[in-house]
């Protein structure tokens, strides 16, 4: 199975309105309200692709209830906003509970446990106050599995150093990651781990000691693309467990990212979209 870690979960909330005016009072079209976070999120559309898959992080007391497995933490979870109008989302997000050491802990213990019987790892998602900086990388090197990592910041940089196996930054996290503007593909080589880089609408660049592929979505879509990235690492992490080819890998990812934009929120994609997508994402080599 794969196993998703999520230590910053929360509980999403989606808007979607007619349009966003700072000041002014909006009418929401449509609400929903679900788990979320970005190891959810890859959770959800993994289980809707059909794979097993096993999900785990912190949650507090309101969101433990609607997420089983999870360590249960004192402190209630954070919340998300998320404000659709048009093809643009507007994002809040809270910081996260303050996690306790005896609550890291305990999640340490589930983690050994649960990648004890695990194909692939990913660890993704902003980290709580009270978790180390270095807390991805100490599950890196406790993983038996190989893990995709998606993290930002100092996460990042210290994940990268324990050497997962694959690395998701977008472009943006990888500038910072870099202290300037990315230079693409030859800057994902520097990194000395496979990296997946997302663009955007402009696709993505998988940069691997095998290979380097480019790969672009279908065309430009107007929908919601706070869950596109998850999507993109839940067809990561496919791949991996099913030892597919990376350009293979490249183009499931970015047709699977392309149908979550058109999901009414983060955790979904459109079936009939992804399958229509699958057959016209481009791939090319160098």
């Amino acid at each position: 199975m794969i196993l998703t870690i999520t230590l910053n979960a929360a509980l999403d909330v989606t808007y979607r309105v007619d349009g966003l005016r700072p000041g002014a009072t909006h009418r929401v079209q449509d609400v929903r309200v679900r788990p979320g976070g970005k190891g959810v999120n890859v959770a959800a559309v993994l289980e809707q692709l059909g794979e097993p898959v096993t999900a785990t992080g912190f949650a507090g007391p309101e969101l433990g209830a609607r997420l089983a497995g999870f360590v249960p933490i004192a402190a209630e979870s954070r919340r998300t906003v998320t404000v659709v109008s048009g093809g643009e989302a507007t994002l809040f997000n809270e910081p996260g509970p303050l996690i306790s050491p005896g609550e890291w802990d305990a999640l340490l213990d589930r983690f050994d446990r649960l990648a004890a019987g695990a194909r692939v790892v990913v660890l993704s998602g902003s980290l709580p106050p009270g978790v180390p900086e270095e807390a991805y990388a100490r599950l890196i090197e406790r993983s038996p599995a190989p893990v995709v990592l998606d993290a930002d910041g100092e996460p990042l940089r210290h994940g990268v150093a324990a050497r997962p196996a694959l690395v998701k930054p977008n472009v943006d996290e990888l500038a910072r990651l870099l202290g300037r503007k990315p230079d693409l593909p030859a800057d994902c080589l520097t990194l000395g781990v496979p990296v997946a880089a997302t663009l955007g609408a402009q696709g993505a660049v998988l940069a691997t000691p095998d290979g380097v592929w480019r790969a672009r979505p279908p065309g430009a879509l107007a929908g919601n693309p706070t869950g596109a990235g998850d999507a993109f690492t839940a067809a990561l992490a496919r791949g991996l467990m099913h030892a597919r080819p990376w350009p293979q890998v490249l183009a499931d990812a970015v047709a699977l990212s392309a149908a979550a934009v058109l999901s009414p929120a983060a955790g979904g994609y459109d079936a009939a979209a992804y399958r229509d997508f699958a057959g016209l994402v481009t791939v090319e080599e160098g």
